[in-house]
Order: structure tokens, then sequence, then C-alpha cells
């Protein structure tokens, strides 16, 4: 069932470039190749700055620069720093918020032309260029050689901001966090003299700690990634086609479809109790449900219907009772029963893509809240979440709270293993305001900041980690989470974040970006 990006969160190496070996860095020659300038007068301009999936941020940058190669981007980035310009880097440009799209950003670096994937024989990992997006990854990993990597389902997110901020998806149940299979990143840095160059670090190089920053440190904070090297950890190399996860040959699905005019106060709550029930108590690697994924959809009751989107592999031992059980499990005890759509089993790519995220052309405004949820909500944040979805006073059909499963392989890993640290976890929750016209953001901003501080109340406003919560992922940031006018907690927004991590991602920020050139409204401050 194809669904939009706002539909769904809002309710319904690279050829002919010298690799750098590891352990060494490289400045790009002086006669380097980069893109030209492409300044307000040019075409390009005005397409290339509203790329951005977030109207409510349209930037004014000097000039965009389109990256090709690393090359390409230490000479761009050379020459940004030369001359005392804010640098931002976009990839598939679907970050919540100004980080690139903010007044004060002069240059921005496109990584949109930079999508090169293939499988680097030097260092035995598949090398995927970091302006690479999601749908192209799957396709060139599934039919080059039948595997893939447990990212999103938005198709249009970019790999280089998804990747490095942990990355998650319908099969990180089963396999882990995107950043459990990152080997290295091939990255662009500026040292204390402001002298730009390329490095590689990987898993078990020199620059391990550089590599570590990315495994959910979140972008724009060290420098320009230019390329993923992806290869599971435990795995050799000595096949791509041993390198990283097998995916499923067939998917399972169906759909759960709530009419709003029929949802009592008392079914809602049962309905969520019983899903957070369900992924609470089967929340191990090995649990036959470990590759179940059942997003729930729920929509402001403006929208008119709700929906828990399912799908399973198809090869899971009694797959389809297994499906079976789960939809009983969560309408148990439900007086007004929602309709239920089987989907048919089909082939993994062509039912991931149908059932996954497209990208849409008119992207609305919008905001974002989030949170990581290590059981399920008490009985006063369920009642909390019903309050915002049927606020009469709100015309908001557009907006609505996602809640998305998680856990399973990814609480297999210790927390300081890699910078995403949220690893006793269950499940993730996003709260969406979206909508058309400028002349509505403080309604709708206003909504969302409501929903969220009534779900919070009892924490100051903010997901402070306790018995249920453990902070927010970075790859859905909130600014407001960094002011205190929102966030009362007295818990500050990087605890949240990156809870014991953020010392040691600063001292890394201080050796890798001395001079801050790369920072943004929640990036990593230098120790």
């Amino acid at each position: 069932m194809p669904v939009s990006r706002r539909g769904l969160l809002a309710g319904t190496a690279v050829a002919g470039v010298a690799l750098a070996v590891p352990g060494t860095a490289s400045a790009a020659p002086a006669d380097a190749s980069t893109g030209s300038r492409i300044g307000p007068d040019d075409a390009r301009y005005q397409d290339l700055v509203t790329r951005g999936q977030n109207r409510r941020f349209v930037g004014k940058p000097d000039y965009i620069r389109v990256i090709r190669s690393p090359q390409d981007a230490v000479a761009a980035v050379q020459d940004a720093v030369r001359n005392g310009k804010r640098i931002a880097v976009r990839g598939g440009g679907h970050c919540f918020e100004d980080f690139v799209d903010s007044t004060d950003i002069e240059v921005v670096l496109d990584m949109s032309a930079n999508t090169k994937i293939s499988w680097d024989p030097q260092y035995r990992a598949f090398s995927i260029g970091s302006g690479a997006i999601l749908e192209n990854v799957y396709k060139e990993l599934f039919f080059g050689w039948g595997v893939t990597v447990p990212g999103g389902g938005c198709l249009g997110v970019g790999v280089g901001g998804h990747f490095a901020g942990g990355g998650y998806g319908p099969l990180s149940r089963k396999y882990g966090s995107v950043v459990d299979h990152l080997y290295g990143v091939e990255i662009v840095v500026v040292d204390a003299r402001g002298r730009a160059r390329a490095v590689v670090a990987t898993r078990d190089n020199a620059y391990r700690d550089l590599w570590w920053a990315h495994t959910g440190g979140g972008g724009g904070n060290f420098g320009v990634v230019v390329r993923y090297l992806m290869r599971t950890d435990g795995a050799t190399g000595r096949t791509p086609e041993e390198s990283l996860p097998k995916a499923p040959a067939a998917l399972l699905s169906s759909v759960l479809f709530y009419d709003w005019s029929k949802v009592t106060q008392a079914d809602f709550h049962r309905t969520v109790r019983n899903w957070f029930d369900f992924f609470e108590q089967h929340n191990t690697p090995d649990s036959p449900y470990a590759t179940l994924y059942a997003p729930f959809i729920l929509t402001h009751q403006k929208a008119g219907q709700s929906l828990l989107s399912t799908q399973i592999d198809a090869a899971a031992p009694n797959a389809q009772q297994l499906m079976d059980d789960f939809n009983a499990a969560i309408t148990a005890g439900v007086k007004v029963k929602p309709q239920l759509l089987p989907v048919p089993a089909g082939p993994f790519l062509h039912l991931t893509m149908a059932r996954s995220i497209g990208e849409t052309a008119s992207p609305s405004r919008a905001k974002y809240k989030a949170g990581y949820l290590k059981k399920g909500y008490t009985d006063a944040q369920i009642d909390a979440m019903y309050r915002g979805l049927t606020d009469d006073s709100y015309n908001g059909s557009e907006s609505s709270i996602l809640l998305v499963p998680y856990g399973g392989k990814v609480n297999t890993v210790p927390s300081n293993a890699t910078a995403a640290a949220q690893r006793d976890v269950v499940a993730k929750m996003v709260l969406a305001a979206s909508w058309e016209s400028a002349t509505d953001d403080a309604t709708h901003l206003a909504w969302a900041r409501k929903v969220y501080a009534d779900i919070y109340r009892d924490t100051g406003g903010a997901p402070v980690p306790n018995a249920v919560s453990a902070g927010s992922y970075i790859n859905y940031p909130d600014t407001d989470l960094a002011d205190p006018a929102y966030n009362k907690s007295g818990v500050p927004w990087h605890d949240l974040y990156y809870l014991g991590n953020y010392p040691r991602l600063q001292q890394i920020k201080a050796k890798w970006d001395p001079r801050n050139v790369f920072h943004h409204k929640l990036s990593i401050e230098p120790a």
C-alpha cells in the first residue's frame, strides 16, 4: 500500500578517485577539480536550495557546490574555510530542523550527485556514496548481492545523515542498528591550521575514534562524509555476499484501519497498551517475532482514520500464524474492532518499495518531537496522547503520533560500543505536526509543544531517562530540547540524545574539528 512521507508521519568509493589507505590521511592536490559555485543567478540554485523536506526552512546561501568525489569535497571545504564561510552539508534533505537551511549558512555542499554504490576489495566492504538515498541502496545491494542494511522506510532519505545518526528500520529488531554494520567512513576534516584533508577512519585502524563518532554521533559535527564502508561487525569481508545481512525472500503483511468516529477513549487506551505490551514481551533477537515490524500511525482524529501497518519475513516458521496472533493480541479487549486488510505475501524488494514512504515533490511545513521508550507509556501518558489526538480546537488532519517498534538485536550491543547509546529500548515515538501555510505556524507549533509537554509533564516536558524513557534520537532533532522554555527538566539536550557518551564525543570533536567548522543548533561542543 503506497503512502507518502507526509501521510505516514502525519497520518494517512567513487570511480576515478585514488583511495586513502588505512591509517593515512591525504589532502587534495592543488588543482583538484570541484563543482562550480552555483549562486542565486544560476538556474540550478533555486532547485538546490529547496531540496529540504521541511518548508519551514529555506536557506539563502551565497553559493552551493555539488560534490562528486573526495577531491571535490576537500577543495570545496578548503575554499570555504579560507574565505571564512559557514558550511553546511546536504544529503537527502530530510533534516527536521534548520541545520542546513539556516540564515547564517553561507555555503551548502550538496552531495546528491555522490551516489556510487560498489564493493571495495581494498577494505572488503561495500562503499556507499554519502549522497545515495535509501531506495537506491536497497536496490543495488539486493539486486547485486542479495544483501541489505536495516535502514529506514523513507525511500528518499539520504544515507549521509541517516547512517551517522544511528539509522534503523523494519529489519533492526532482527539485525540491529545500521551502525552495527558500519565498518568505516571517508570524511573530509579540517585541522587546527585550517587545512582540509580526507581521512578514512575504520573500526580497526588508527582513526577508530573518528569511526566511533559516526556510529550515532549525528551529521554535521565532524566533517563532510564522502562515503560509508559497510560490513557487519564480525564479518570477515571474504566475499560481498557474507558481509551484510541477507535480505528476506518475501514479506507477509497486513493493515489494521481504525475509524476515529468509532474509537472510544477506552478502546484507544486498550489498543495502545496492547501494542506496548506485545513488544515488551517479544523484544529479544531470537524471538519468532524478530522480523515483525508494526509502526502504529495514530493520526489526529480529523484525519478520520489511523492505521497499524505490519510486516514479517514470510519465511519465518508459521509466519501467517504469527501475523494472526499479533493482530489478535492488538485487538484483544477492544470493543469496536478495526478493519483488517490482509496483504498477500510478495517479493521482499517489491513489497518494501510499495509499503515504504515515498518522496513528495511538494513537502509541507512541519515540527517533529520524539522519544525512546524502555517500556510502554504509563496510563497517564497514553491518556495525554489521546487528549492531543482528539483536541477539537486543533485542525490537524495531517498531524500524528507514530509508534515504532525497536530493540531486539539492537539491545545486545553495549551502550558505549557505539555513539548510539540507547541500547535498552523497545520502541520510539515520533510526534509530527504538519501543515501548509506559514500563517498557521504558531497554531501547529503550539499544538505539538502542548501535546509533547503533556506526555512528559512528570519529567519537565522532556523524555528524561528513567524506567520508561531513554532520551531521544539525534536523527529526530528537536531544538526545543535545548530551550529551557520547553525543556524544564534540568537535563541538558545532549544528555537526552547521547546519554553517557557525550563527553567522549566532545573529546573527538576537539581533536578532529578543533576550529568548530562544522556546527549547528544541536551540534557537539568541543571539550
